[in-house]
């Protein structure tokens, strides 16, 4: 029995191992060099990635309150890569930083909560792994805490946060009144679209699940905690936290509520119609680059959704899939966005007038970004676009279709305004040549490397829709 325990919950093992690590080398404090300490977590984080590939099984724990699979190992991964990315993209930020090693135990921390999260059978711990992987983000927006905005930025997200939370956790307690059960494979034939309560209460879970993906009309959070919070987090936030509450969305919808499927399908319609437009017409008035990618990432979300709402594994695994491409395609922004933040502290889009002249390379990573958040080919965000537009269309729905296309459309704008003003707009005093670390130099390059060759990756996207399926 312990060493099933120690191959299913693998991920959650390593993971707690590193965090007691890092905690040891600050109550130690034996290494003073701050480039040191940086190189081992990043060394440690991974190795965890590497790890993470390697004698993935499927099995339950405690009666069914932990699950994993290739699929769940998959998304592990994910989230593990990504982290990796921001750790690497953080390193000019955190070398000056006096709290670096506690910046990484909040983070592994809200980690592991994600890992639990997605491997819960069970509504009691998913919704220990969703605050467990939720609460410290507040901490963590709020780490440059000389910064005003910075504090403005974790109070408005804890407060927001806990309130959806609560919402969430009423839902909750209402299915448990009525099913007597908290396990999702006991409770999904309990289900039933008669009962007025339990439709109550599914509204109420949906209302959190929008509210932590930043869906329309629960996004009023997600501009300003993106604006305030120091870049590597926000790049975290809008990625890694996202991505995981997708995961773990999927199976509620498709497994605990299956019997739902025409409501929440209605839900979404909606969500979907309003979270894209809204995002980008949003996104179009902005000045401040972390503010413009928060709403770009309010309709990113829309375009996942759109895939999901097929409710086939073709859907699923599109989401999957797209989610893959986002995480590379956000982060590349993201790692530019943190490095001139870090050696500047300039933070809006006019100030990157001028930014080929200056630093070509990182202009051209910031472009292709950009191209890929926006869907234009050969980038593996338009592949990643056309496989949801594609599974969305499943159901027939051509209104909605047309409106997600013509919203790919409008994006263009704003997206191809940012990289104007990078290669075509004048500026007297452009932001001075910006000599990164061989970390963020590494962190850009698997990205732009992630958003050329994903697309053509077909054996992929295969091997995902053949993990969703079964």
């Amino acid at each position: 029995m312990g060493q099933d325990i120690l191959l299913i919950m693998k991920s959650e093992m390593i993971l707690t191992a590193i965090i007691f690590i890092i905690l040891f080398l600050k109550i130690w404090d034996g290494i003073k060099n701050t480039t040191t300490l940086l190189t081992l977590v990043n060394l440690m984080l991974l190795g965890n990635l590497i790890i993470g590939f390697l004698g993935n099984t499927e099995g339950d724990l405690f009666s069914g309150m932990y699950h994993t699979n290739n699929l769940i190992a998959l998304e592990k991964n994910i989230l593990n890569m990504g982290s990796l990315i921001v750790s690497l993209m953080a390193f000019d930020w955190l070398k000056t930083h006096k709290h670096l090693l506690e910046f990484y135990v909040i983070l592994l921390c809200t980690l592991l909560g994600m890992y639990f999260m997605i491997s819960s059978g069970n509504l009691l711990m998913f919704f220990l792994g969703l605050e467990l992987s939720s609460i410290p983000l507040a901490a963590l927006a709020n780490f440059d805490i000389e910064k005003v905005k910075s504090s403005e930025s974790g109070v408005k997200l804890i407060l927001s946060s806990s309130f959806a939370s609560a919402i969430m956790l009423f839902g909750i307690s209402m299915l448990y009144g009525t099913t007597g059960t908290l396990d999702f494979k006991a409770m999904a034939p309990l289900l039933n679209t008669g009962s007025q309560l339990q439709i109550l209460s599914f509204i109420f879970i949906f209302a959190g699940f929008a509210f932590k993906l930043s869906v329309v009309p629960f996004h009023l959070w997600t501009a300003d905690v993106y604006e305030g919070a120091p870049a590597p987090v926000t790049a975290y936030l809008s990625v890694i936290s996202k991505a995981s509450v997708v995961f773990i969305f999927i199976t509620v919808l498709f497994k605990l509520f299956a019997n739902y499927g025409g409501m929440w399908y209605n839900m979404l319609y909606l969500s979907i119609l309003l979270t894209i437009t809204i995002g980008n017409l949003f996104a179009i008035r902005q000045n401040n680059i972390k503010r413009f990618l928060a709403f770009s990432s309010i309709s990113q979300v829309g375009y996942i959704l759109l895939g999901l709402s097929s409710g086939t594994s073709m859907g699923t695994a599109s989401a999957l899939f797209f989610l893959l491409v986002y995480t590379f395609s956000n982060l590349g922004a993201f790692g530019v966005i943190s490095l001139v933040s870090a050696k500047t502290g300039k933070e809006n889009i006019s100030d990157y007038n001028g930014f080929y002249s200056t630093n070509p390379y990182l202009g051209w990573v910031m472009a292709i970004s950009l191209f890929s958040l926006g869907g234009i080919p050969p980038t593996a965000g338009f592949f990643g676009k056309m496989f949801l537009v594609t599974s969305g269309a499943e159901k027939g729905t051509y209104l909605l279709i047309a409106v997600a296309v013509m919203n790919m459309v409008v994006s263009l704008f704003y997206y191809l305004r940012v990289v104007k003003a990078i290669f075509i707009d004048k500026n007297e005093q452009p932001i001075a040549r910006l000599n990164g670390s061989m970390s963020v130099r590494l962190a850009l390059a698997i990205c732009l490397i992630g958003m050329i060759t994903t697309g053509f990756a077909s054996g992929l996207f295969e091997y995902i829709h053949t993990i969703t399926g079964k």
